[in-house]
Order: C-alpha cells, then structure tokens, then sequence
C-alpha cells in the first residue's frame, strides 16, 4: 500500500491519471465550445439533450436527470440560454407545478453550426485515441463504474438515447 490509506501504487496512478484525463478532456471541450460557439459545456449539453427529445423539449426535471446536473444548476444554465434566445420555458400542459425547456429556432441553429465542431474534437481527444480493443474495454469499465455509481435503467437508457 504505497499512499498507507489502501490503495495500491498502481490503483493510486490508475486513479489520478484517469482524474487527469478527465480533467484535461473537459477543459479541451469547454475551451473548444467557449471559443466556436460561445456556450459552456453544460449549456451544451442542455441543448443537445434538448434537442434528442420529442419536439426539442423536455420537463425540467426531465432534463436535470439526463444532464446529470441539479435542479439548481440547471436552473441557471436554461436561465442563461434564455437570455441568448436560445431556449425558452413554458408551462406545462398536464402539471401545473412542471416546467417545460424547448429549444428555439436560434437553439437548433446554435446546435446545427456547434456540433460538427464538438464531435470533430470528441473524435480526435476521445475516441480515435483509443484502438477498438480499448475503446471496447473502456466501454465496458465506465458502463461497470456506471452501474455501480447508479447510473442505472432509466438515466442510462435516456443518456444512450441521447447521444
């Protein structure tokens, strides 16, 4: 136990290079977003999960659960999407205590210029530099570490239907 708290040497490097590698993979993407498209990474992901849902819009809770975000955090991010025109809130038809997020016109377009770029860089930083065998095996280690952690039935099958 080389760190005397339980960890191997080679669990403590796995997990802080795989701290690392998440670090520096976010801070590419936000970069790649803040500079071409002028969104944050969340504000991203709320329009591309916005726009895989039925007519570009989904109850707010909805959209916490597959943004994997706060009902507060998300709050802010929709509120500063609003702001840009890119999303706008409504009541919801059937539930007067829901909100609905739907994308705009000005959102789709956002998403159509934004995302070629996003998934350009998603490819070259994540999945190319991987071979197909590890790419296969990582799938299958972050789908374990999701199940374990909870990411289980309904927000896996929304995340999957989603990208």
């Amino acid at each position: 136990m080389a760190d005397g708290h339980g960890l191997t040497d080679r669990e403590l490097r796995t997990w802080r290079t795989f701290l690392g590698v998440a670090t520096l993979l976010n801070q590419q993407v936000e970069q790649q977003l803040k500079d071409n498209a002028g969104l944050s990474h969340p504000q991203y992901e709320v329009l591309a999960r916005l726009s895989n849902a039925p007519g570009g819009e989904l109850r707010m809770t909805e959209l916490a659960g597959v943004a994997l975000t706060s009902k507060s955090g998300l709050s802010y991010q929709v509120t500063q999407l609003e702001k840009a025109g890119l999303v706008r809130r409504r009541p919801c038809d059937t539930d007067d205590r829901g909100i609905i997020a739907a994308l705009t016109d000005a959102g789709w377009a956002k998403l159509r210029e934004s995302a070629p770029d996003h998934v350009t860089l998603v490819r070259s930083a994540f999945v190319d530099s991987l071979t197909k065998e590890q790419f296969a095996a990582l799938t299958t280690a972050v789908d374990a570490l999701g199940t374990h952690l909870g990411l289980t039935g309904q927000t896996v099958t929304a995340l999957r239907e989603q990208s």
